[in-house]
């Protein structure tokens, strides 16, 4: 079980191509919005995703996150989601952008027949955590595994000796932005009240300012599957 790699689960990703420039003011004209595009549906199909009618993704999957490219802001900005192969929209959106602002355009999904997809737009940090500090934000996804408890276990310590960051994060939820001081660390992810593990990772060595999201997803394909994660760069 090891962390998925953000470049192996795209095709067709235009976000490095759109603009990942810091926004600056210019007289008049309002600052673009910043948008990045997540893919965290448990039943959609391969799909390609779409703000503003410009192609942010092609034919990714579960686990996807794009980087950040630039939008006009917009109170009424469109966002659609549509199957790779054969183009069905599966869900329509309108959503939110601000100026200067920095986005998550979210696909997820009910986790249950008949499918629902449903599109949500997370507002992202733009600072970096403070001096000596880091900030993770986490993302349950996990339907078959359920509510979750997690911890960044520091380097010589034991689960049992570790306070979680994140306690009875329910399927669909958010917890974060939680800061804790930058050491080197184990992510671990167990079900709420459990103390197996569902995802150990490698060691994560922390330097201080990091803001990372975590979108934490399990398998279809079995009853008690592992978790996996995808880590995006929200500030670095």
């Amino acid at each position: 079980m090891k962390v998925r790699s953000l470049a192996a689960a795209a095709v067709v990703s235009l976000a490095a191509a759109m603009g990942l420039s810091a926004c600056q003011n210019v007289a008049g004209f309002s600052q673009p919005s910043l948008v990045r595009v997540i893919d965290a549906s448990f039943i959609a199909p391969a799909v390609n995703i779409f703000v503003e009618n410009t192609l942010f993704a092609g034919n990714v999957g579960e686990g996807f996150i794009s980087g950040y490219g630039t939008v006009s802001p917009s109170q009424n900005a469109p966002v659609k989601v549509a199957e790779a192969q054969g183009g069905a929209a599966l869900v329509t959106a309108n959503v939110t952008l601000a100026a200067g602002a920095q986005h998550s355009v979210f696909l997820t999904d009910n986790g249950a027949s008949p499918t629902q997809y449903i599109v949500t737009v997370l507002e992202d940090a733009q600072t970096a955590a403070a001096t000596g500090h880091s900030s993770f934000r986490f993302l349950n996804q996990a339907p078959r595994t359920g509510a979750l408890d997690v911890y960044m276990v520091p380097a010589g310590t034991t689960l049992a000796n570790t306070i979680p960051l994140c306690t009875d994060l329910a399927v669909g939820s958010t917890c974060g932005y939680v800061s804790f001081a930058s050491v080197s660390v184990t992510m671990v992810i167990v079900p709420t009240g459990q103390t197996t593990p569902k995802f150990t990772s490698a060691a994560l060595t922390l330097t201080g300012g990091e803001v990372r999201t975590v979108v934490i997803i399990d398998s279809q394909l079995t009853s008690n599957p592992p978790v996996s994660v995808v880590i995006a760069k929200d500030v670095d």
